[in-house]
């Protein structure tokens, strides 16, 4: 009898000791895993921005080309020839007391003119001029007289334009050019081209002037 009650003990004692362990086990089973969280790269700093670069110098006018005249021009004559002469910037540079007028495609010129400029009591400026209006069919209106191909540069009406190129003619401060030669300029030019005015002073192949 008493063998029959240890071994109903131990049958006992082992289905409590169970079911502790299966209740343990089962919370372990059910408790959240704590959640570990990838490790995150580290900011990077900004990196700043370069401020602009400013822009660059114009790079000096060279003079690479003149044309071979034949004589020296009289009033109303021009000379035209673009054979030869890559595309690119344009630069006109005028010399009031030689009295002509040259344009240059990326230093090659490709014409040039004998011209009329202003009156002593109404000067033609000196200096450096962008364009800044073309007009082929303009008409002052200060005098109301017709400027042909007119391509202005300054505000207060300066402009390179077609004239009566003959010696003696004058103007009110414009650069009076050959009809057929300033309607050559008026199509090779464009806004912004600049014009370079100047009183005595010459040029030789390989030059540079800042224009």
């Amino acid at each position: 009898m008493r063998a029959l009650q240890l071994l109903a003990g131990a049958i006992l004692l082992g289905a409590v000791g169970g079911g502790v362990m299966l209740a343990r086990h089962a919370s372990r089973e059910e408790a959240p895993k704590p959640v570990i969280a990838a490790p995150r790269p580290a900011a990077s700093p900004l990196t700043p921005v370069p401020a602009p670069s400013p822009s660059p110098t114009p790079a000096p006018f060279v003079v690479r080309r003149i044309l071979d005249l034949k004589g020296p021009l009289k009033h109303g004559d021009f000379v035209w020839d673009e054979s030869g002469a890559p595309s690119g910037p344009i630069v006109i540079t005028v010399d009031l007391t030689a009295q002509v007028v040259s344009i240059f495609r990326d230093g090659y010129e490709i014409g040039t003119a004998a011209i009329i400029y202003g009156a002593d009591n109404m000067p033609t400026p000196l200096g450096v001029f962008p364009i800044l209006q073309k007009d082929a069919d303009h008409v002052s209106n200060l005098y109301d007289a017709p400027m042909p191909y007119m391509l202005r540069l300054t505000n207060d009406g300066v402009a390179i334009h077609a004239s009566d190129v003959r010696y003696g003619n004058a103007t009110h401060g414009c650069i009076g050019v050959p009809t057929g030669f300033a309607k050559k300029l008026f199509a090779a030019t464009s806004l912004g081209d600049r014009v370079i005015v100047t009183s005595g002073k010459t040029m030789a192949l390989g030059q540079s002037i800042l224009g």
